[in-house]
C-alpha cells in the first residue's frame, strides 16, 4: 500500500511538473519548460507530443545532446503509434539540426531515414516540402541558382497547399536568397521582408523564427542593405529580449547589434556585445557562429589599436572556423608588414568567387595596394568594387566604392577628381550615420585640398577627421592625421606644405616607398616633390635636405 501511495505522490508530482512545463513552454519561457518536462519525464515517460515539446525547449537553451536524445525518443514513439508524417518531422529537424552544427554524418543519416519513410509510405504530406528544404539550400550554398531555385519553388507550393506556416516561410526565405544571387535584389529583398513579417506576426515556431532572423539579417549585412539590416536587428533584439532564456540565436543577435553599433560609432557598447556574444556561443557544446564575434572583436581591437588583442582574436576566429581576412592583412598593414598584407589579400581574393566575399575583400585590397605603391592593383580593385556597387544599388556599397576610387585618384595624381569621388562618398556616410568610414574620407579630402594648394580647406578637413578619431579613440588613425596635419604652411626656401611634409619623412628615415604609402600618393610623385625640394633648397641628397630641415627649424 505504502508503494502504491508513493507512486501516487510521484505520479501527481510529475502531473503537476507536466502541467507547468506545457504552460511555460507556451509562455516562451524555455528554460522552465525544459526543466519542468524534464523533471515530469523523470516521473513517467512523456508522450511523443510532451517530448517534441521538451526536444524544442532543450534546443532553444542550448542544449543539443538533450535536444538529439530527446526528438530521437519522439520521432520512435511517433513510429510505434503508426504517426509516420510526425516521426519523420522529427526526423527532419534532428537532421537539420546536426547540419547546422556541422556533423553532416548525423544529419544526412536523419534526412535519409526520413526520405525512406516517406517513399515507403508513399505519402503525400508537407514533409515532403521540409525534406526537398535542405537539398534547394545546399544548392544555393554552392552557386547553383536555377536548382535552388527550383527546389524552393517547389517546397513553396507544398507549403502553399498544406497551409504550413513554417514551411511557406522557409519557401520565401530561399527564394529571397536565390533572387539575391541572380542580381535581383529588389525582389530578393521583398521575399525576405515577407518572410519576416511572418515572424514578426508570430505565425511561425520559435525554430524557424531563429532561423529567418538570422538568415536574412546575414543576407541585407551581405548586399550592404545597412539600414534594412539595422531594422531587422532591432526587431531581432526585441524577439530576444523576450525570451531571455534563448542561447542558438541571442548569440548572433548580439554580434549582429555588435555590427551596427561598430558602423555608428558606439564602439564600447560594440566591444561588450561582441564578447557576450562570445562567451555565450564558445560555451559547451560550441557553436561556429563563435567565429563571428571573435572576428568583431578582432576588427574593434585593430581599429583602437590594440593589436596584440586584435591578432588573439582573429586567430580564435580562424579557430571556430570564420576566416580572419581582411582583418588580419590590415593588421598585418598596420603593423608595417605590408608585403606580408599584400600577400595574404591577394590570396583571398583570388579565392573569393561570390559577389558578397569580393565585395567584402575589395576594399581592403585597394587600401593596402596603395600602401604597397601598387597604384593600378590598387585601381583595378576600386573599378570592379564600383562595378559589384553599381549592380546592387545599395548606398553603403556604394560609399565604399567612391571612397576607394578617390584614394585611387589622389594617388594617381589626380587631386580635382579624387576630390569630387570623395566628397560624395563623404555625404553618403553622413547620410548613413558611419561616423569612422566618414573621417578616413576627410582625411583623404584634406590632402586632395592640399594638392590643390588650398592649405586651409587642408588643414580643416584633417582638424574634423582628428575630432573624430579622438572621439572614436582610433588611435592608429589619430596619430596618423598628427603626422599628415602640418599647420606651418609653407616653409623656408619656398617649400610647400606638402614639400615640408615630405621632408619631415625623410628626415625620419622613410623611404620613397613607404612616404607614398603614408600619404597615399604615388612613388613617382614622391620623387617629382623630391626634385622640387632639392631645387629650391639648393642641395642634392637626402642628408643634406635633412641638415637643411634640422637648421631652418622645419623638422
Amino acid at each position: 500500500m505504502g508503494v502504491v501511495s508513493g507512486g501516487k505522490v510521484r505520479g501527481m508530482a510529475g502531473a503537476d511538473a507536466l502541467d507547468q512545463g506545457r504552460r511555460s513552454f507556451q509562455g516562451q519561457a524555455w528554460a522552465d519548460a525544459y526543466a519542468q518536462l524534464a523533471a515530469a519525464d523523470r516521473h513517467v515517460p512523456l508522450g511523443p507530443e510532451d517530448l517534441e515539446r521538451l526536444a524544442t525547449a532543450a534546443y532553444l537553451v542550448g542544449r543539443d545532446d538533450d535536444f538529439a536524445a530527446v526528438g530521437a525518443r519522439a520521432h520512435q514513439e511517433f513510429l510505434s503509434r503508426g504517426e509516420v508524417e510526425r516521426a519523420v518531422r522529427c526526423a527532419f529537424w534532428l537532421g537539420f539540426g546536426f547540419l547546422e552544427r556541422g556533423d553532416q554524418a548525423r544529419g544526412g543519416g536523419w534526412l535519409a531515414r526520413a526520405r525512406r519513410l516517406l517513399d515507403d509510405g508513399q505519402l503525400d504530406c508537407v514533409e515532403q516540402g521540409y525534406l526537398l528544404f535542405p537539398g534547394a539550400l545546399q544548392a544555393l550554398l554552392e552557386g547553383d541558382a536555377a536548382t535552388a531555385g527550383a527546389g524552393f519553388d517547389e517546397v513553396a507550393r507544398i507549403g502553399d497547399r498544406f497551409g504550413d506556416p513554417d514551411l511557406v516561410a522557409l519557401s520565401r526565405l530561399g527564394l529571397g536568397g536565390v533572387r539575391l544571387a541572380e542580381g535581383a535584389t529588389t525582389a530578393g529583398v521583398a521575399l525576405l521582408d515577407e518572410a519576416m513579417i511572418a515572424v514578426e506576426a508570430g505565425e511561425v515556431s520559435p525554430i524557424v523564427a531563429g532561423i529567418v532572423y538570422c538568415a536574412v539579417i546575414e543576407s541585407c549585412q551581405e548586399i550592404y542593405d545597412l539600414r534594412r539590416a539595422q531594422q531587422w536587428t532591432a526587431s531581432l533584439t526585441r524577439w530576444c529580449a523576450a525570451q531571455p532564456d534563448l542561447v542558438p540565436y541571442r548569440g548572433q543577435c548580439l554580434v549582429h547589434r555588435s555590427e551596427i553599433m561598430a558602423l555608428h560609432g558606439a564602439w564600447p557598447d560594440a566591444m561588450e556585445e561582441a564578447q557576450r556574444a562570445a562567451e555565450r556561443l564558445s560555451a559547451p557544446p560550441g557553436r561556429p557562429a563563435a567565429g563571428l564575434a571573435f572576428y568583431q572583436q578582432g576588427e574593434l581591437h585593430r581599429l583602437r589599436g590594440e593589436l596584440i588583442r586584435a591578432e588573439e582574436a582573429y586567430r580564435q576566429a580562424s579557430q571556430w572556423g570564420r576566416e580572419p581576412q581582411p582583418g588580419l592583412a590590415l593588421l598585418r598593414l598596420a603593423q608595417g608588414q605590408v608585403d606580408t598584407a599584400a600577400a595574404a589579400i591577394r590570396r583571398v581574393v583570388d579565392e573569393a568567387a561570390d559577389v558578397a566575399s569580393r565585395s567584402r575583400l575589395l576594399p581592403a585590397q585597394v587600401e593596402i595596394m596603395l600602401a604597397a605603391g601598387d597604384v593600378p592593383a590598387a585601381s583595378a580593385a576600386a573599378a570592379e568594387l564600383t562595378g559589384l556597387a553599381d549592380g546592387l544599388g545599395a548606398p553603403f556599397l556604394a560609399a565604399v566604392a567612391a571612397h576607394a576610387q578617390g584614394a585611387v585618384l589622389l594617388a594617381e595624381g589626380d587631386p580635382r577628381a579624387a576630390l569630387a569621388a570623395l566628397r560624395g562618398a563623404w555625404l553618403a556616410w553622413q547620410d548613413l550615420e558611419v561616423p569612422y568610414e566618414a573621417g578616413r574620407v576627410r582625411v583623404l579630402i584634406g590632402l586632395a585640398c592640399r594638392e590643390l594648394g588650398d592649405h586651409d580647406g587642408a588643414e580643416m578637413e584633417l582638424d574634423a577627421a582628428r575630432w573624430v578619431f579622438r572621439q572614436l579613440e582610433a588611435a592608429p588613425d589619430l596619430a596618423r592625421v598628427e603626422v599628415l596635419s602640418d599647420k606651418a604652411g609653407a616653409g623656408a626656401g619656398g617649400l610647400t606644405a606638402r614639400e615640408v611634409q615630405i621632408l619631415r619623412l625623410v628626415a625620419a628615415g622613410e623611404t620613397n616607398k613607404a612616404i607614398a604609402a603614408d600619404l597615399f600618393i604615388s612613388e613617382r610623385t614622391v620623387d617629382r616633390h623630391l626634385s622640387n625640394i632639392y631645387a629650391k633648397l639648393g642641395v642634392s641628397s637626402r642628408a643634406a635636405a635633412t641638415a637643411h630641415g634640422y637648421q631652418h627649424g622645419l623638422i
